[in-house]
């Protein structure tokens, strides 16, 4: 699809320029650069460099004769620099004119048939090691497995060094954070003893879990915890529960994790979100709001990774991990591009996100915070960034 301009903000350079910036006008050169096949970050990154020397060179096809029919545009990068009845405005800015973006590209249609674009698996990544057959057994389902450059490698399996299992990690530039996940599915009844070996070696504190062991009269995860002040040994790790508190929506346990080789005592948090419908995604957004604001005040200041799960490892896995890493943004003051973070997300575990309308939903989500102002840009990091041309 071509680059077309979709908005011009009056009074500004675009719109005085000779000969003027127009709606539908094709954009081929930026600066002497062709943007024929650039993604969504690199032809934003080409037009904000400039900004020093404030010179921007734009080279662009004149728009259609009227009447004709425009194709959707496949990037729309000049919104306008504020948008009445938003509730979280900071001036103008990157971040600000990433949710326009989004907001206009949700409305289009654009912003999911990009999703659906999209690969699912990164094509030079190999799976190797999850399709030996002594590791068979060990995935939930047959066409979800790790990259054998990402994947977990235990130290003390119960047979080998394999769990379905990959490191995410997400980096949120201006802050120096880095969120990081170990996205796995959820356990099968051979391979929880390697769950919790993989929760130990990792020095993990906190298991978020995305499904009800049971969906449809389909089994999605074996239950690896002990009830309420029992314990279970898996292994040599014996796991006790020692605190249990559960809403409609959500379920809160605390573990005592014990090494019985050295007697080594570790405390896990694990918080279960129960609300997902059987079927599709949640009709409203709040309550799944509310439950990954609860999980990163538990994270806050953590360093180890954090295990996330849903049956796959994959669906409702990346809709957690894309909304918590679009709220760090924010509070950075750092554009949020849903479609990049995805793909950043894939690079590390295949087919995380996996349905347009997980994607949708977790877009729609990303805007509700921000308009609605429930994540804000932190003091530290609110400044000016306007970059409109």
């Amino acid at each position: 699809l071509p680059i077309l301009v979709s908005r011009v903000v009056p009074h500004t350079p675009a719109d005085t320029c000779t000969p003027r910036l127009r709606e539908g006008d094709q954009l081929l050169l930026i600066n002497g650069r062709d943007v024929a096949g650039l993604s969504h970050d690199q032809v934003v990154k080409l037009i904000r460099a400039p900004k020093d020397n404030g010179e921007l060179v734009l080279t662009v096809k004149a728009q259609v004769p009227a009447g004709e029919q425009i194709e959707e545009p496949d990037f729309q990068y000049i919104p306008d620099s504020a948008v009445a009845g938003r509730g979280n405005r900071a001036g103008g800015g990157a971040l600000a004119e990433s949710m326009l973006l989004l907001a206009e590209g949700l409305e289009s249609g654009a912003t999911i048939a990009q999703f659906e674009q999209l690969y699912r698996k990164k094509a030079d990544f190999t799976m190797k090691c999850a399709r030996l057959p002594t590791n068979l057994s060990k995935n939930r389902y047959r066409d979800i497995s790790p990259y054998d450059a990402t994947r977990v490698i235990l130290q003390e399996g119960t047979s080998g060094d394999y769990i379905n299992a990959s490191y995410v990690n997400m980096n949120i530039p201006t802050s120096g954070i880095v969120n990081r996940y170990i996205a796995t599915q959820g356990p099968l009844p051979n391979t929880t003893v390697d769950f919790w070996e993989m929760v130990w070696e990792q020095q993990c504190t906190l298991v978020v879990m995305l499904t009800t062991l049971v969906e449809r009269g389909r089994i999605k995860c074996h239950k690896y915890w002990p009830d309420l002040y029992e314990t279970d040994t898996y292994g040599h790790l014996q796991v006790s529960c020692v605190r249990q508190k559960e809403t409609p929506s959500f379920a809160f346990r605390e573990f005592t994790l014990i090494n019985t080789q050295n007697r080594e005592e570790r405390h896990i948090t694990h918080m279960q979100y129960l609300a997902w419908p059987d079927h599709g995604v949640p009709e409203e957004a709040s309550e799944f709001l509310g439950f990954v604001q609860r999980v990163r005040r538990s994270r806050d200041g953590m360093v180890e990774p954090t295990v996330v799960h849903c049956s796959a490892g994959i669906g409702r896995t990346g809709v957690l991990i894309l909304m918590e890493t679009a709220m760090c943004l924010i509070e950075a003051n750092e554009p949020v591009y849903p479609l990049d973070l995805t793909r950043d997300m894939r690079d590390q575990r295949a087919m995380l996100i996996q349905t347009s309308s997980q994607y949708k939903f977790v877009c729609e989500a990303i805007l509700k915070v921000y308009n609605d102002g429930v994540v804000k840009p932190l003091p530290e990091y609110q400044r000016c960034l306007t970059t409109t041309v």
